[in-house]
């Protein structure tokens, strides 16, 4: 799969009213920001055609959300500037069909989105266009600036906007104020270790660290439904468990028993969860552009995750979420 990058530009905000926002207002990141990853991430989608004009779609990326750039101010703090620089847009073919193409992971994916790395822009576009008339929208933006939800929620409104070109309603929220901590200080849970870490040592195999082997496999609703009967079983008093969390608890004691662990390790899972649902005093509003997310771990000793039924592994999960 060859793709050939015909275009690469910036899309700049436009505005309804000749009244232009001031460029130079500085965001400092929430705690929530400071604490995630400082890294762009990467998510594909396909469409089938027919597929609207790359002119429609840019129209619906003239948006301030993602305009600005990163940088840290006289404190040291990184904050948001809100510059208007813009979004890069990237404009792509390809000769080929995309048939099953995507249907598993692939390196090719890599040529389905703009670099991720070295780059000064919050976000970023590429549209690729296959010889079938299919479209891949390759979508990156900076973790720091917002969590998957927030992303959700631009990307809707995104799509909002190219099919009755209303405007956005309610418009993203960016006020980072409804996260400061509270004054005086009150601790309540810990945050060492899990989203705070101290500095770590060198690793002994540094090789090993981005050895990261991707697999697809398909869980059917009759597998998924027999799993969920069984932690229920196992716990019978109970509420009902997630598909979610009964699919990772029955990952997490697979993967366990496959790495021959000894019985006395503790064995953990990281967890991301969304705590906009969990927030009171201030609620967190749901067209929030930023992060909103903590860790769990949920963790056991091996012996006891592997003895115990999926149920034991499932009620660690939920209890560790929750």
């Amino acid at each position: 799969m060859k793709i050939n990058r015909n275009s690469s530009r910036l899309l700049k905000p436009s505005y309804q009213t000749p009244i232009q926002p001031p460029t130079d207002i500085l965001m400092p990141l929430s705690p929530f920001n400071a604490v995630t990853f400082q890294t762009h991430v990467g998510i594909l989608y396909a469409y089938r055609p027919p597929n609207p004009s790359s002119e429609v779609i840019e129209q619906g990326l003239r948006r301030r959300e993602f305009a600005g750039r990163l940088i840290f101010n006289v404190n040291g703090h990184q904050c948001i500037v809100l510059n208007d620089e813009g979004v890069r847009f990237i404009e792509a073919t390809s000769d080929t069909p995309l048939g099953s193409l995507i249907d598993k992971p692939s390196p090719n994916y890599l040529d389905l989105h703009p670099d991720i790395t070295g780059i000064e822009e919050l976000a970023q576009v590429q549209l690729t266009r296959f010889a079938c008339g299919s479209m891949v929208v390759g979508f990156t933006a900076h973790h720091a600036v917002s969590d998957g939800f927030a992303v959700s929620h631009f990307l809707l409104a995104w799509d909002q906007t190219m099919q009755d070109g209303l405007p956005v309603q309610p418009l993203p929220l960016h006020d980072r104020c409804i996260l400061i901590p509270r004054n005086p200080p009150l601790f309540q849970f810990e945050h060492r270790e899990i989203e705070y870490l101290a500095c770590q040592p060198k690793a002994k195999h540094p090789e090993l660290q981005h050895t990261i082997v991707m697999e697809r496999a398909h869980m059917p609703s009759a597998f998924l439904a027999k799993l969920n009967s069984k932690v229920s079983g196992d716990n019978p008093c109970d509420k009902s468990y997630t598909a979610f969390e009964c699919l990772t608890a029955h990952l997490w004691r697979k993967i366990t028993r496959v790495r021959n662990l000894e019985g006395e390790l503790t064995t953990k899972v990281s967890m991301a969860v969304n705590s906009r649902f969990r927030m009171r005093n201030p609620t967190v509003p749901m067209n929030y552009l930023g992060n909103v997310v903590l860790w769990a771990w949920p963790c056991s000793k091996v012996k006891d995750l592997l003895s115990k039924p999926v149920g034991h592994a499932a009620r660690l999960i939920h209890d560790a979420v929750a």
